[in-house]
């Protein structure tokens, strides 16, 4: 019997094997060089190309804007007669009608859906986001829509509206009745480990790179992070949902997060990944269930 043939060795993409040769040669002329490369593109979403359902999603909704730190953030709303509002808040590189699924399931349970399109995504202005100021986009959104009822976060969204933290609510008592994670990172410094390891960046750049964030918020990243703050969010219930085959952000931070946040409802899914966990029909019950709960 013929011995399998191995798998073949992983390659990397010639884009970054040429960005890991760009910084390997500005860190040698100037670490203040790589840094300001370094940080533009980590703070740089692609605008992925639209697919042909998301006009479709958009269509149905009432457009609105907000400004955000001199920047037009750009929200929808679906049902207005609803009796109860959830806020929808998309992850890295993605919009708001990416939850198009998701609105049809909370329109359908009688929720007044809110979504919005974070800073530099999708129809809102800006090129650069960060975390803060993401966050702040969600606030001006909260605070123009509210009051709040439930959010739904996923990934890099997730992460901005607890960790750093959105405040939703303050005119009745600053608590959330339900909030929902999908395949959020437990640790934002996990998640730039993960951006300076693809690149092979230097430790002077990664170091300068930290020193940058405790200079414009006075806080250290770890101090963002989900198992740091996660259970001090102000909200009645929580459901964490991750897939265990999630490619992006590993399983093993969303035991993390659960195992430092008691009372969390933690639940795991298998072969969604990062992104489908977001239009499962099995997830999008256990959500409408969740946020229904009494």
């Amino acid at each position: 019997m013929p011995t399998p043939a191995p798998p073949p060795a992983f390659s990397l993409p010639p884009g970054i094997r040429l960005l890991r040769l760009k910084f390997r040669l500005l860190s040698a002329i100037s670490t203040e060089w790589a840094f300001a490369e370094a940080w533009k593109l980590f703070t740089t979403p692609r605008q992925l190309p639209q697919k042909g359902w998301e006009a479709a999603v958009l269509a149905s909704a009432r457009q609105f804007t907000v400004t955000s730190s001199n920047t037009d953030i750009v929200a929808y709303e679906w049902n207005p007669a609803g009796k109860h509002m959830v806020l929808l808040v998309h992850g890295w590189e993605h919009r708001a009608s990416f939850w198009g699924i998701l609105v049809q399931a909370l329109v359908a349970a009688g929720y007044r859906v809110v979504a919005l399109d974070g800073p530099a995504h999708g129809a809102s202005g800006g090129t650069r986001t960060t975390l803060p100021a993401f966050a702040r986009a969600v606030q001006a959104v909260a605070d123009a829509a509210g009051p709040v009822y439930g959010v739904v976060a996923h990934s890099f969204g997730g992460a901005a509206t607890v960790g750093v933290p959105v405040q939703f609510n303050q005119l009745q008592g600053g608590r959330l009745p339900r909030l929902v994670l999908l395949a959020v990172p437990g640790s934002t410094t996990a998640v730039a480990q993960r951006f300076t390891a693809l690149l092979q960046l230097p430790a002077a750049v990664v170091q300068r790179m930290g020193r940058h964030i405790r200079q414009q918020h006075g806080r250290d990243a770890e101090s963002f992070s989900l198992v740091q703050v996660g259970h001090r969010f102000p909200t009645e219930k929580a459901l964490l949902l991750h897939d265990r085959q999630d490619e992006s952000i590993p399983f093993a931070e969303a035991q993390e997060v659960a195992d430092s946040w008691p009372g969390l409802d933690f639940r795991a899914t298998v072969g969604l990944g990062h992104n489908r966990i977001m239009r499962d029909p099995q997830v999008l019950r256990q959500i409408v269930d969740f946020l229904g709960a009494s």
